[in-house]
């Protein structure tokens, strides 16, 4: 948004204000756009044939689903607007020059504006690509090559295959949760936590499911995640990167979801019907990829005393209410460069269970024994889980139990830690906010 000009911005703050004017029983109003957003991602839909488990957009389905829920979304406007060539903005918190909250959202008179955001990130603050409820003490220039590592770490060495990036295939029968891609966890959420006013439970607006909708930051946000969809396979393409493709299992490409279109006429699109933005008749202008080439270094002397002699035992399960530390076997060392390019060495945390009532995040290092020297960008930082809090929408006041898993890339990681010839890893998890059990530690290799 930084990009597009005070024209095109005020062209996006009608159709807010369109939106907003109509009744809430239109389909098309921006009450009922938030509710299709909550209502996807909140359990309110069951899988058909099974009514005792849910559908659930996000861990899975992620990209897709929000790349169809902003093609609509965009044409209601283009409707309210009298102009069928209107274009969503992009918020591009992943450039230098997009750090910061757009000034027109700070606005209180203007129907961009949502009361209920952190009035502490208004512009001009960085935003943080760490977030996780504490502020940091980094200067602007540190807080912004910090996140272009952090980016180049969720979006190339963390995301070298289609499942690392999107998330776990969800198939008709399984648990809605299978487990979430790079981008979803961070930056996604963590952008929706460093939106949201910190003052309410759930952090609302943004910072949880079912309210995020409301603000209409919410959709420049997201277009910007769907960008990174398309910088994912652009950069993947440029440099050879095999695993830079998308899914092309039918169970995945013939899932469907249900929307009101322009006309509140209900519609069925499927995730086939959205690979191709070009069929969909937008394309993303005027923004580079500057975190492609901000590969983290490692973190000097953060691994003394290494060695599980030096290591206390521990038994999984278990709740992860302080730092952890266990050696993991790897199943083969010595791996030939033609085994590497078809199979990702990756680390799996299993079993993570929270009770959906907080946001939840903890840290996983990789050969780190002193991992408090190591920043939020840095190479030993092997990934982050972050989960916002599911409440439920039952009237009961309760939230929704979480199940589900987390994978991290190893290949690169243990390139540029000199860990190549290494039996076992020494795998760190540091809580950082919430409740959260731990099922165990895993290393697999993965095609897909």
């Amino acid at each position: 948004m930084h990009a597009v000009g005070a024209e095109h911005m005020a062209k996006y703050e009608r159709a807010i204000a369109l939106m907003r004017a109509l009744p809430h029983s239109d389909a098309r109003s921006l009450y009922q756009l938030a509710n299709v957003h909550c209502a996807y991602c909140t359990g309110s839909y069951r899988q058909t044939g099974d009514p005792e488990l849910n559908m659930q957009i996000h861990f899975s389905w992620f990209f897709p689903f929000h790349r169809a829920y902003l093609y609509f979304f965009e044409r209601i406007a283009a409707r309210l607007l009298g102009e069928p060539g209107f274009a969503l903005p992009f918020w591009g918190w992943d450039v230098p020059e997009g750090m910061r909250m757009p000034a027109e959202f700070a606005n209180s008179s203007s129907p961009l504006h949502d009361p209920v955001r952190n009035p502490a990130h208004a512009p001009p603050t960085v935003v943080n690509l760490d977030f996780a409820r504490v502020e940091n003490n980094l200067t602007d220039e540190q807080q912004i090559q910090q996140n272009l590592r952090i980016m180049y770490k969720q979006m190339i060495g963390n995301a070298a295959l289609p499942s690392l990036f999107h998330g776990q295939l969800f198939r008709a029968g399984q648990s809605d949760r299978p487990g979430p891609g790079t981008v979803e966890m961070t930056p996604h959420n963590t952008m929706h936590t460093w939106t949201g006013d910190l003052a309410f439970h759930n952090v609302e607006d943004m910072g949880t499911y079912y309210s995020a909708g409301r603000d209409p930051l919410f959709y420049p946000h997201h277009n910007n995640v769907d960008r990174q969809w398309e910088a994912w396979r652009d950069v993947g393409a440029a440099r050879g990167y095999r695993g830079h493709v998308d899914f092309t299992d039918p169970d995945w490409l013939d899932s469907s979801f249900v929307f009101y279109d322009e006309e509140a006429r209900l519609v069925r699109i499927t995730v086939r019907d959205v690979l191709d933005i070009d069929k969909l008749r937008y394309r993303f202008d005027g923004v580079g990829m500057p975190w492609a080439d901000a590969r983290p270094s490692p973190t000097p002397n953060v691994n003394r005393g290494k060695g599980s002699s030096s290591l206390k035992s521990v038994r999984f399960p278990l709740s992860l209410d302080a730092a952890v530390t266990v050696e993991v076997r790897r199943p083969r060392v010595l791996r030939s460069p033609r085994e590497k390019a078809v199979r990702e060495e990756v680390l799996v945390v299993e079993g993570i269970e929270t009770d959906g009532t907080e946001m939840v995040k903890f840290d996983a290092y990789v050969n780190a024994m002193e991992y408090e020297k190591v920043e939020p960008s840095g190479r030993e930082l092997a990934g982050s889980y972050l989960c916002l809090s599911h409440p439920r929408m039952d009237g009961t006041g309760k939230a929704t139990r979480i199940e589900t898993s987390m994978r991290v890339a190893l290949n690169e990681l243990l390139e540029d830690l000199g860990a190549d010839i290494d039996e076992s890893l020494i795998v760190t998890l540091v809580p950082r906010h919430g409740k959260v059990k731990i099922g165990g530690l895993k290393i697999v290799y993965m095609m897909q």
